[in-house]
């Protein structure tokens, strides 16, 4: 990442960003996004009046590519770390076409590293903001890496936009308070965030390693995606199968939830069955018998 302190602007976390950004008229829409992503952010954008337009994914992450015959699109909104929910980097290709784009039209890149700290069999992927600081607005936040009750975020601005978010956030600070900074300033200078990064890395590394391992001997006919870095795994089953597991997990008390609800409702590349695991969540004594019920309820050979 390359920047100054100066265009490191403090948030409330990855929604209140949007809320600035689009809300505030920093930014205007279509925006593009990932045909899988969060429909809680969708929701967002919609409050801003901003239509989403849909971009295909495959196992290389966003096909950027078709950025360049999107009519009216100005600005992305990508996952290129390990794209959420459907895990994987963006291909370094598409990374360079992304910003290639941008730079050719005049549009931005939206950079959601949501959770750039957890990385297991790789090493860190390096974020897009690097390729072209003036095109690529870097989001990130405490919410994987501590928790999503601390509401802080940041991001980190191209020179043009730092004026106009400073003024959509206001003279006084209504979202994040400075005990807040103040205490997560002390947390990183003191090198136990550091230190709680590393014991957290390793402890949901095994998480990932147990379920990895339960799933491959109680279910091997399913393959499981997107496991070598972030806090979730993608398990795919089998077409048609989405909706009866979810609500037999339901039924065992297991949160699971489908692929379904994460696919964009105007995306036209072909649907995928599929559950995304959460491993970060259950307490340790109660991580055996969840996995159990889980594999209960997943569809046979």
């Amino acid at each position: 990442m390359r920047t100054t302190p100066e265009r490191i602007v403090v948030c409330a976390g990855f929604a209140h960003a949007l809320r600035l950004l689009f809300g505030g008229r920093v930014l205007r829409g279509p925006l593009a996004v990932e045909s899988y992503g969060l429909a809680f952010h969708r929701a967002v954008l919609a409050a801003a009046s901003v239509r989403t337009v849909p971009l295909t994914l495959d196992e290389h992450g966003a096909r950027t590519t078709e950025l360049d015959g999107l009519k009216g699109v100005r600005a992305a909104l990508l996952t290129p770390a390990h794209q959420f929910p459907t895990g994987g980097p963006l291909h370094p290709e598409r990374r360079v076409a992304a910003v290639a784009w941008a730079r050719s039209g005049g549009g931005l890149i939206l950079e959601d590293d949501y959770d750039g700290e957890f990385r297991y069999d790789r090493e860190p992927v390096g974020a897009l903001q690097g390729l072209d600081p003036e095109r690529v607005v870097y989001l990130g936040s405490t919410s994987k890496s501590i928790s999503p009750a601390l509401r802080l975020g940041w991001m980190v601005l191209p020179e043009h936009l730092l004026a106009p978010v400073l003024a959509a956030k206001g003279e006084r600070e209504a979202w994040t308070g400075v005990t807040d900074q103040l205490t997560l300033a002390d947390f990183i200078d003191s090198g136990h965030y550091d230190r709680h990064l590393r014991r957290m890395r390793q402890r949901y590394r095994d998480r990932r390693d147990r379920l990895v391992a339960t799933l491959a001997a109680r279910a091997p006919h399913l393959t499981t995606t997107g496991i070598a870095a972030g806090l979730h795994a993608v398990l795919h089953l089998p077409p048609g199968t989405e909706h009866a597991v979810v609500k037999a997990a339901a039924r065992q008390s297991i949160a699971l939830e489908g692929l379904a609800g994460y696919r964009h409702p105007a995306a036209v590349m072909p649907a995928r069955d599929g559950l995304v695991i959460g491993y970060a969540t259950p307490p340790d004594h109660g991580y055996g018998a969840a996995l159990d019920a889980l594999c209960r309820v997943l569809p046979p050979a």
